[in-house]
């Protein structure tokens, strides 16, 4: 494994590590309040870091794109985990993998494998069983499929742009998500202080690791390897955010969404199997 690639999969463990820990941070913040904070304060680092790097008018209309995508696919992850579990989370977010060849066949003229409509095939059962097996999806199991479109547009676009200073194009998205979370808090939640310390031990973990050195790497090394290699290690976030749920939540699948998982899984490597 390449060293650019050992990174992404760093990167991929950081992320699936920030369910749990979004979960726990909810109990003193609302939601896309809270993606405030979080941007905010990864905004006014990487300033402070880079400096007018960051600043960059040439990424700017990038920056602006990745973060309407970033922007909706964090905040229906996390209106959604107040209804789901961090591990039906993990696993449903992961469906961007395969969801990513379909937007890319529209903006990028990829062509769509007999594969990638397997994998499709395989996922919807899959998200059938961890969600109870019923015909009506959990509202927050919904919201977290809305969001895993929203990051293959997002894993998409970030192909697209990588000829572009990385610095400035992951400053700019993060800016704008802060702009976008801020004006919705504002027009919809109400603006208020965070309370209790392990929420705020929350928001700095979301903001420094998960946010501006993940982000910031992503955008850096991903142009170094394939776009199914990134894939296939990005298909790992649902296994970490199983892990982490269960070592500090005690989080366990029943039986119908253990199956659901695995289906899940087995559509995502799918479609990165050939990667």
């Amino acid at each position: 494994m390449k060293r650019a690639e050992l990174i992404l999969l760093s990167i991929t463990a950081i992320w699936g590590s920030t369910f749990p820990v979004m979960k726990v941070s909810l109990n003193g913040v609302s939601p896309v309040l809270l993606l405030a904070y979080r941007f905010g304060i990864a905004s006014a680092v990487m300033l402070l870091l880079f400096g007018r790097r960051a600043l960059k008018r040439d990424t700017l209309k990038a920056g602006f794109l990745l973060g309407i995508t970033l922007f909706l696919g964090n905040a229906f992850q996390i209106v959604g985990l107040e209804y789901t579990t961090p591990t039906n989370s993990g696993f449903i977010t992961a469906l961007y993998v395969v969801f990513t060849p379909f937007i890319a066949y529209f903006l990028l003229g990829d062509e769509i494998r007999r594969d990638d409509v397997m994998s499709l095939l395989l996922v919807i059962p899959g998200l059938y069983l961890i969600s109870g097996a019923t015909l009506h999806i959990d509202y927050g199991d919904a919201l977290t499929v809305l969001c895993a479109i929203s990051f293959a547009f997002q894993i998409v676009l970030v192909h697209k742009y990588s000829g572009l200073d990385y610095l400035s194009l992951s400053f700019w998205q993060i800016f704008w998500n802060f702009v976008f979370s801020t004006v919705y808090s504002v027009l919809f939640e109400g603006l208020e202080i965070p309370k209790g310390t392990t929420t705020w031990f929350g928001i700095i973990y979301l903001a420094i690791f998960a946010t501006v050195l993940t982000f910031t790497l992503q955008v850096k090394y991903q142009g170094e390897t394939r776009a199914q290699r990134a894939a296939m290690i990005y298909s790992a976030e649902p296994l970490f955010s199983y892990f982490t749920s269960f070592l500090f939540l005690g989080e366990v699948l029943n039986m119908k969404g253990n199956l659901g998982g695995l289906l899940i899984l087995a559509g995502i490597w799918n479609e990165v199997r050939k990667g």
